[in-house]
């Protein structure tokens, strides 16, 4: 699972840059979101609850830069393929609280690993 994105020139733009490693990110992971008829935004929801298991929803939407109006639907998508468990939170029963299921956290292993192959554009910061 090389990657084969081609180079590109540093821009002086911090935009263009952040465009050209997620469209590196986005190539390097396509085959493994494939695999479970996923997006790139589903990867960064995934990768937020492996990162914190148990954030509410509305959370979960800022870390991962999803619209909080689409996350539900996203949230469903996983939950319906078995990645992730939705629940009432314990503390608050109103709220629900996300983590990555036993079949969730190995699928994010495998896609952290590719991911850290990527040949990321730098310097992405100015």
């Amino acid at each position: 699972m090389g990657n084969t994105t081609t180079q590109h020139r540093v821009s002086s733009s911090v935009a263009v840059r952040i465009r050209q490693a997620e469209a590196a990110v986005r190539e390097a992971l396509q085959p493994l979101l494939d695999e479970h008829g996923l997006t790139l935004e589903h990867w960064r929801i995934i990768a937020v609850i492996d990162d914190e298991p148990g954030l509410g929803m509305s959370e979960v939407a800022v870390a991962a830069v999803v619209p909080a109006a689409s996350l539900t639907r996203h949230m469903d998508r996983l939950v319906e393929r078995g990645l992730v468990v939705r629940r009432a939170d314990p503390e608050d029963g109103r709220r629900a609280v996300v983590a990555l299921s036993p079949r969730g956290q190995t699928y994010a292993a495998r896609v952290r690993d590719v991911e850290r192959t990527v040949n990321v554009p730098e310097p992405l910061g100015t």
